[in-house]
């Protein structure tokens, strides 16, 4: 099942949005985080009337969820440019995902800022040479250019184009956070020895009311800036087709070898 029809199934005059987690969106034995994380962001969205575009939001992936789940979403505060709304998905073991979005309608700022540094793009692959993961792993509805990772890189830098494969008329915020986090943490690029990983939180910052790309194509970059005692810290950032940045993030990533 394709995220348009998973985020079909939300009802607007809902309180509490039953939805079933597909395998094939699974990673391990828990779904991957950037489905969870639309999930939440739909049930926000639909929580109130003429809410203004997302800003920013605060995800903390709580524990595993698989299966049948339900999401939540509650405005704790809305003012007349902004508007915070708490989100969360639960499932017969607890809590597994507490999200806060912040929707703000922009204002006039004699501020118009932004030096992000420009990574080498590579050229976005052509249709014959892109790859999917296995159907039953999340990876299985994205396609990308190369192997997502090798152990023993010694880069603490990971970056790749990313799309889904059934992309058309996605919401476009919905997509970015979902496909996101797609790329593996950036701390894996240094591991020389195999060991679990797992995103324990993620700041997210939209840069644009209205993200959009050419064909699907997002470029994924995260990089890690510390890693020591179990954890790691890393920046992530997502551009357009265009090269223009669309996202960035921060996360905390629990690292168990």
């Amino acid at each position: 099942m394709n995220l348009a029809a998973i985020l079909e199934k939300f009802q607007p005059d809902a309180s509490t949005h039953r939805i079933s987690i597909p395998p094939s969106w699974h990673q391990g034995r828990t779904s991957y985080g950037g489905l969870s994380s639309a999930l939440a962001y739909q049930a926000a969205k639909l929580s109130a009337e003429d809410l203004p575009p997302l800003q920013s939001a605060q995800i903390a992936f709580v524990g595993p969820l698989a299966g049948d789940v339900e999401v939540t979403a509650t405005v704790l505060r809305r003012g007349k440019n902004t508007a915070f709304v708490k989100s969360e998905i639960s499932s017969a073991d607890g809590i597994g995902l507490s999200c806060t979005f912040i929707f703000m309608n922009r204002r006039t700022s004699h501020l118009d800022y932004e030096e992000l540094p420009r990574p080498d793009f590579p050229p976005i692959p052509a249709e014959e040479n892109v790859r999917s993961g296995p159907a039953e792993f999340f990876t299985g509805n994205m396609q990308y250019p190369d192997k997502r990772l090798e152990l023993g890189m010694a880069t603490n830098r990971l970056a790749s184009w990313h799309r889904f494969t059934e992309h058309n008329g996605l919401d476009h915020v919905a997509e970015l956070l979902c496909i996101g986090d797609a790329l593996p943490p950036s701390a894996m690029g240094l591991m020389t020895e195999k060991g679990m990983v797992s995103s324990m939180n993620w700041q997210v910052n939209m840069l644009t009311d209205t993200p959009t790309t050419k064909d699907g194509w997002w470029f994924l970059e995260s990089e890690t800036h510390q890693a020591a005692n179990g954890a790691s810290s890393q920046y992530m950032t997502a551009w357009n087709s265009e090269g223009q940045p669309m996202l960035t993030g921060m996360q905390s990533v629990a690292i168990f070898v």
